[in-house]
């Protein structure tokens, strides 16, 4: 009891009680501010009164530690904010993820067997690599579905299936693109499939065989083209490149320099005159530079540049000849 005859409250119970007090009396006063209602009122007594019902009213109604609770949850938010702000939010994600993959791990859910299906050009490890599965994962916590798109995302798979079967084995079916050819465009080199995706940048000598398609749009039609081109292996041997021109005619590089400019339309019956004109006059192995079918109505002829001074020189002599004979 107090001298009053009241029961005095306890420390214990004070505190939140004056804590809350004085931030409903914080929160009244910056209300007021925003408001506008910080001018004089027509009754200064009850502007006074107002702040201390609010104060009564939370005393009422809110629990009894409504203040420690209020506290704890703004230093949480005040945790949450620093470590959003300092960049620290994807390695807490990731100690966490770590945290319970290991307790499910020690719980039998660690992946013991992993089986994968359908690869050629990759290998086991880097499929488990494009799909984050590493030595920490657990397949209790495995998400199936984004294995499944990460694998999907890599230019190389075209199709994939991630089965989990408990309580450790771990199943991936892919279906890998192939390397169909090589593609040059502004100076860099890459390797395509047949359906004009890049594989990968050409690092390596394995794909040198492939065939040479340059130009931007190439990649595209590349596909259409080198089938139609494989139809006339007698060209198509002679074929260093093929060169895709303002992204609507080809244009043939042969191995030894020759160029050979072909239609935009009709191009299969252009390939089958240059087989036969390889055939029957040797036309590849003559001392010309170009040949030029775009014309539907004629083929036109480019000699090297020593072949043109034999031709003129040919010439000469002929007339020098038949004006002593007319002589």
């Amino acid at each position: 009891m107090d001298g009053g005859g009241r029961l005095a409250r306890s420390l214990r119970s004070l505190r939140p009680q004056s804590d809350l007090k004085a931030a409903a009396i914080g929160a009244v006063i910056l209300l007021r501010k925003r408001l506008g209602l910080n001018r004089a009122p027509a009754k200064p007594s009850l502007e006074r009164e107002q702040p201390h019902r609010l104060i009564a009213l939370l005393e009422r109604y809110l629990p009894h530690r409504a203040g420690v609770a209020a506290t704890v949850l703004m230093l949480l938010g005040s945790a949450g904010f620093g470590i959003v702000k300092g960049g620290h939010a994807a390695e807490l994600t990731s100690a966490m993820s770590d945290t319970r993959n290991a307790i499910a791990n020690s719980a039998g859910f660690r992946i013991t067997a992993v089986a994968i299906n359908g690869r050629k050009q990759l290998t086991q490890d880097e499929v488990l690599a494009i799909g984050g599965v590493n030595g920490r994962s657990s397949l209790l916590f495995l998400d199936a579905a984004a294995v499944r798109d990460k694998l999907k995302a890599n230019p190389w798979i075209s199709e994939a299936t991630v089965l989990k079967l408990y309580p450790g084995q771990l199943q991936i079916d892919i279906v890998e693109r192939s390397a169909f050819a090589l593609w040059q465009q502004d100076g860099r080199l890459s390797v395509i499939s047949d359906d004009g995706a890049v594989l990968e940048p050409y690092v390596s000598r394995r794909f040198i065989s492939l065939p040479l398609v340059v130009g931007k749009g190439a990649e595209a039609h590349a596909w259409e083209f080198l089938a139609l081109l494989a139809r006339y292996p007698q060209v198509r041997s002679a074929t260093k490149a093929a060169i895709f021109v303002g992204e609507r005619r080809w244009n043939l590089r042969l191995k030894d320099g020759l160029d050979i400019r072909l239609p935009e339309t009709d191009v299969g019956n252009s390939l089958a005159a240059l087989s036969r004109l390889d055939k029957e006059d040797r036309l590849f192995s003559r001392d010309i530079v170009a040949v030029d079918m775009r014309l539907p109505d004629r083929l036109t002829v480019q000699l090297s540049e020593d072949a043109a001074k034999a031709r003129e020189e040919l010439f000469k002599d002929k007339k020098l000849k038949k004006k002593a004979g007319d002589a």
